[in-house]
């Protein structure tokens, strides 16, 4: 063998040795500094592993998760999809599941919701499992966020004055006594530019005084200190004397943390002491205190891990009496989440509790929440855009008419990373000059339209030909509801192993995403009709039917009825009868809300749908059958008077049975002016070119009726159709709807 030889092999084994102890260093450093915080350096390192090594999965995972950790969510989305490709999680289960995590707080909430189906369906073996929860609660979360972007509140968002907000984080409190108490993770012993975790860096208690709206110098409370600990999350008593706040040890950024109390007097903070064991378990991580008026009871709210938690942190409560006296701690059972339930505040102005969760149907990471105090908590609910954003928001407090929320959405201050840290951001109502016009004010209902409602087959009350019901909505939806397993059985009805299991998650989505969806968009428009109707406004809903293709013609058009009756039927009833004088038409304020019925809309049947009767795995238990059977509430208009529409019929649907395509359909109806004055029907608008319409006399003396000829070519229809005309008077911004149905057959 040649000397040459020998000495190139040799270098090149060097060379490889050196590579790897190399890699080794890079990676050993690199997890020590993720250990301890410093997402920066560790950043750093993985980047040097991945020039040396981008094929071992483990890298790349290890580098998606100190992405994720950093808060920069568009790297992380990336490098996590590439884990995915290269193991399909079988080495690391939660790879897609985090992929769709990231793409939501990047703001991408179609591609999350089509990953989250995915993870769902990919995790189906084990239900228990916290992927296979997490996967299904995202496609709700996600359906919901994507509806709720159009519900944004009028508020201008800024970012606290750098006298508060710094390229580190800080996290607001509240204010008292027109100071701001807040905290901040800052460098003792570097430059406050430079983004690196030291053991220079705590999160310490702040304050700022307001004066003339102006935030002054920040300053640190100095008596709160404690060295080598972290403090935070600063709350007052009821009668200003005491103050409530977290003192923390850490290894990287993981706190655990005891709280705290101090007596208060004159800017002066003085007999710090730690809150007994019945608050501060042992063992167990305790935050976040907050004080509350709970019927007339000083309760302190905070957040802890504590044994009896659902998990992460959870949030708990307990009676102070005598100002040192703890009563038993119980947990707010119905906020608290599998997952973290942080930061509450209480809003006594409004007898409210707000909080972060990472659970609840939000916009991103951790949203803001409220909950109804009304001797209990009620459900929570989002606070909605611009409190939340694709980022994590938490911290909500308010002081006066401003809300101020900690968040790392875009816009905050950074040396690196613009999503990294958090600032406090303000959230301020606009200045109100110009009065607004009804069209505007009508805006927020408008928004939330189209609301989709959908039914089982041939309810409520099938087998008949009523036009009204007495089942309310709700009570009918939680019975289709409750039918989700038989859906399941019959949609997989003759498939096994991973088809059956994709049959059941693909019909249990339809329910997550357009049947427990319309409930949800229900509920907004709901109580944004009922906030217009208190200030005397006159509204009408126009509300269409539409149905799967299994039963025909006139018997869909008394079945829509009665499902758009069940919709007024809950509006009736909703929450001890608020609505009943708005639908009466009685209340004092003159608000008055009208329901126009519209059976069909100008539709034509999914003829995909199965209309075999005896094939019930798709013309009932499909989601393609599913999709058809609903309701619509489409427009929203102002009534100008309380005059009624002057044009009238006794059968406005003329059923014209089965045809053969290329038939010419042609039916007469009797239209009768109903009022006490003349009028001129001014014009017929025809949505569909295969339709036309003839009115043997337009103008109507008072109890005067005409002629309405209607025809319709059918030789481009088939299945299930209904054509429609619509007559307009000289005077009213109402028309009158004549319709045709009919079954067209080859």
């Amino acid at each position: 063998m040649s000397r040459l030889y020998l000495i190139l092999l040799f270098c090149i084994l060097s060379g490889t040795s050196f590579g790897q102890d190399q890699l080794k260093k890079y990676l050993d450093f690199a997890k020590e500094q993720y250990d301890k915080g410093d997402y920066y350096y560790a950043l750093e390192y993985y980047k040097k592993a991945m020039e040396l090594d981008s094929a071992t999965v483990d890298i790349v995972w290890n580098l998606a998760e100190t992405y994720r950790a950093y808060k920069d969510y568009r790297k992380a989305e990336y490098y996590y999809k590439k884990v995915y490709e290269k193991e399909s999680s079988r080495i690391y289960p939660n790879s897609l599941l985090y992929v769709g995590l990231m793409q939501k707080q990047n703001g991408k909430y179609d591609e999350a919701l089509e990953t989250f189906k995915k993870a769902k369906k990919k995790y189906y073996k084990d239900k228990k499992s916290y992927c296979y929860q997490k996967a299904k609660q995202e496609v709700s979360s996600t359906v919901w966020a994507r509806s709720a972007l159009r519900d944004t509140a009028e508020l201008t968002v800024e970012p606290l004055p750098p006298s508060v907000n710094t390229p580190n984080s800080e996290f607001g409190h509240g204010i008292y006594d027109s100071v701001l108490y807040f905290s901040s993770l800052r460098a003792d012993s570097i430059s406050e530019r430079e983004e690196v975790y030291t053991t220079g860096y705590h999160t310490l208690l702040y304050q700022s005084e307001i004066k003339n709206n102006q935030f002054e110098a920040s300053t640190k409370i100095e008596d709160l200190v404690k060295e080598a600990m972290n403090t935070g999350n600063g709350t007052f008593s009821l009668d200003g004397t005491r103050f409530y706040f977290s003192r923390c040890t850490e290894k990287g950024y993981n706190y655990h943390c005891k709280i705290m109390v101090a007596q208060y007097a004159r800017g002066q903070w003085t007999y710090i002491d730690s809150l007994g064991e019945i608050i501060n378990e042992p063992g167990s991580n305790t935050t976040m205190p907050c004080i509350a008026d709970l019927d007339g009871n000083e309760t302190l709210i905070f957040a802890s891990d504590r044994e009896d938690s659902q998990g992460g942190l959870d949030l708990f409560y307990s009676q102070i009496r005598n100002g040192n006296q703890f009563g038993k701690v119980r947990a707010l059972k119905t906020l608290n989440s599998i997952e973290n339930d942080v930061t509450p505040w209480w809003d006594a102005e409004n007898q409210r509790l707000y909080f972060s969760s990472s659970w609840e149907d939000g916009f991103g990471g951790y949203d803001v929440f409220y909950s109804q105090y009304n001797g209990r908590f009620e459900k929570p609910v989002n606070a909605g855009l611009p409190v939340n954003s694709p980022a994590n928001d938490l911290y909500y407090f308010r002081e006066l008419d401003t809300g101020y929320v900690t968040t790392n959405r875009l816009g905050v201050q950074y040396s690196k990373n613009p999503t990294c840290c958090s600032d406090i951001f303000a959230l301020k109502p606009p200045v109100k000059i110009i009065p607004p016009t009804p069209e505007e004010t009508l805006e927020d209902l408008m928004k939330r339209l189209p609301v989709t409602l959908y039914f089982h087959n041939d309810c409520p009350d099938p087998k008949t030909r009523n036009d009204s019901t007495k089942v309310n909505y709700i009570d009918g939806y939680n019975e289709y509801t409750a039918m989700l397993d038989k859906y399941k059985k019959e949609y997989s009805n003759g498939l096994s192993g991973d088809k059956a299991e994709e049959a059941k998650e693909d019909i249990e989505s339809f329910f997550t995403e357009y049947v427990d969806q319309g409930v949800k968009d229900l509920e907004v428009f709901r109580d944004l009709l009922l906030k217009e109707l208190d200030k005397g406004a006159k509204i009408n809903l126009t509300v269409k039917g539409f149905a799967s293709p299994l039963a025909k013609t006139d018997y869909n058009v008394h079945l829509t009825r009665r499902r758009i009756t069940s919709l007024v039927n809950y509006m009736y009833e909703y929450n001890g009868g608020v609505f009943a004088k708005y639908l009466d038409g009685t209340a004092e304020n003159g608000g008055k809300v009208v329901f126009s019925y519209v059976p069909f809309g100008e539709y034509t049947a999914d003829q995909t749908t199965s209309d075999n009767p005896n094939d019930v795995q798709k013309s009932v238990y499909s989601r393609a059958a599913a999709k058809e059977r609903k309701i619509e509430i489409q427009s929203v208009s102002y009534l100008e008077e309380d005059t009624v529409f002057a044009l009238v019929t006794d059968n406005a649907l003329i059923d014209a049975g089965p045809r053969k395509r290329g038939d010419v359909i042609k039916v007469e109806y009797e239209v009768k002016n109903d009022s006490s004055e003349p009028i001129t029907i001014s014009n017929v608008r025809i949505p569909c070119e295969c339709t036309s319409a003839d009115i043997e006399k337009k103008e109507l003396a008072p109890g005067e009726s005409t002629k309405v000829t209607m025809e319709v070519d059918t030789k481009n229809l088939i299945g299930f159709a209904v054509k429609s005309i619509y007559l307009q008077v000289d005077g009213y911004d109402e028309e009158l709807r004549l319709y045709i149905s009919s079954e067209i057959s080859d």
